[in-house]
């Protein structure tokens, strides 16, 4: 019997986690995209470690992790109006393709020997725009797919999870793959990868969208959505953390590449290895979001999540040896992905669902539009003042950031309180009669 009762907490616990999976759409979308995803992987370390190759220059990475994510500034909201518009499906079909398209094309220059830095920029400036789509849709998409808002925390971790399970194999795979073939290799293999989501997304079986709320322009659903940011607390509070964290914390990661061969003496198996201990951490973290019953907490979460991810970064910056490197960058994956993971079931359970795609497109905006600025910032910090300094400014900077959310933190639980009766997720606070108790 005393054996039995942590097996039975333990299967009760992996059936939390994993409910999403009732659902068919979403068995066919994780299908599609676990294939996917770890081809895409493959594709960004080799694009890492081929710029830095060609070039020798932290300045350069940085310059193309920004040519890859400033689209977003100007696409991503006006792609957010129309996924509340449009099918996500047919959206998703069109950016999906455009994308092995993308991946294609860099393959074939790679391998030809022809490929300059200046394509590999005008390519990411493309795939950027392409993302600036893509991202928004498919979180907007994920409601439809999960149907059921109770599943919802387990389909955004389980997404979350798929992503850096991918993140896990895909750079490991890439490593090798350009040790023995070349970059142009992994790029091929990425654009063949995009078969599987889109055979996924022709099987899904989605109903018709009901009727919506007609808007005289695009620019007025826009204005709409933006208002209801900035009047709701709560949504408006994450998206600006989420910002802070693209501008000063996610861009160490554009200096990996360095890491690995400079300050660490090692290869393109090195750099696999770090990504890899990351996405293990992101792993982690996305797990503990599924395995929690609902939203209600998650604005406490959150906090711990980015403080672990901040104090991990200042570890790493200071490490010069790989085994004390991968603890610290598995920490720093726990960190961010609870933070990411817990941010975006928070936002998703008490968004509006007519407004759900100009704030997610917002959500995504928040660290996509900063990210571009944060990576061509820590790119020329890494140049002037080495790759260990940068690395330590972008952990010191979140610690900050930690701080300021904090103070924040019991205003932004008793607006939430509200919302979470509203959803059903917390009982309604019923004042005691005089003499009586309450419910």
């Amino acid at each position: 019997m005393a054996l039995s009762v942590p097996f039975n907490l333990g299967v009760a616990n992996l059936k939390q986690i994993l409910r999403a999976l009732r659902h068919r759409n979403f068995r066919l979308y994780a299908a599609g995209q676990i294939v996917s995803l770890t081809g895409t992987w493959m594709q960004q370390i080799a694009m890492g470690w081929l710029v830095y190759r060609l070039t020798d220059s932290a300045l350069l990475l940085g310059l193309v992790g920004f040519a890859s994510q400033a689209p977003a500034l100007l696409l991503m909201s006006v792609a957010g109006v129309l996924a509340d518009r449009w099918s996500c499906r047919r959206m998703l079909l069109v950016t999906q393709s455009l994308a092995m398209l993308q991946a294609a094309a860099v393959g074939a220059l790679a391998l030809t020997g022809l490929i300059e830095v200046w394509h590999i920029v005008a390519l990411a400036v493309f795939l950027g725009a392409v993302n600036a789509f893509d991202m928004p849709t498919r979180h907007a998409f994920l409601v439809q797919m999960v149907g059921d808002k109770q599943d919802l925390p387990s389909g955004i971790a389980l997404h979350s999870t798929m992503f850096n399970g991918a993140r896990l194999i895909g750079p490991s795979v890439a490593g090798l793959i350009v040790a023995a073939w070349g970059e142009g290799a992994c790029f091929l293999l990425n654009a063949v990868s995009y078969v599987g989501v889109l055979a996924a997304l022709l099987a899904m079986r989605v109903p018709p969208r009901g009727a919506c709320e007609a808007h005289p322009s695009v620019l007025e659903g826009l204005r709409d959505g933006v208002q209801y940011v900035l009047r709701t607390a709560p949504i408006k509070a994450v998206l600006l953390l989420i910002a802070a964290l693209a501008l000063v914390g996610l861009p160490y990661a554009v200096l990996m590449p360095v890491f690995a061969r400079d300050v660490l003496q090692g290869g393109a198996h090195t750099f696999g290895f770090l990504v890899a201990a990351s996405a293990a951490g992101s792993i982690s973290g996305a797990i503990y979001v599924a395995s929690r019953r609902s939203a209600v907490g998650l604005e406490k979460v959150i906090p711990v999540g980015l403080g672990a991810f901040a104090l991990a970064v200042l570890g790493f910056s200071a490490s010069r040896m790989l085994w004390l490197s991968m603890p610290m960058l598995f920490l720093a994956g726990c960190g961010m992905m609870t933070v990411f993971a817990s941010s975006n079931t928070l936002v998703q359970t008490i968004v509006d669902d007519s407004r759900r795609g100009r704030v997610m497109s917002l959500y995504t905006l928040s660290f996509m539009g900063m990210g571009p600025f944060g990576a061509l910032l820590t790119g020329a910090l890494a140049e002037r003042l080495g790759a260990p300094v940068a690395a330590a400014i972008c952990g010191a900077a979140c610690l900050g950031a930690v701080g300021l959310y904090c103070l924040r933190l019991p205003s932004l639980s008793a607006a939430l309180r509200p919302m979470y009766v509203q959803q059903e997720l917390v009982p309604e606070l019923v004042d005691p009669a005089p003499g009586g108790g309450s419910e």
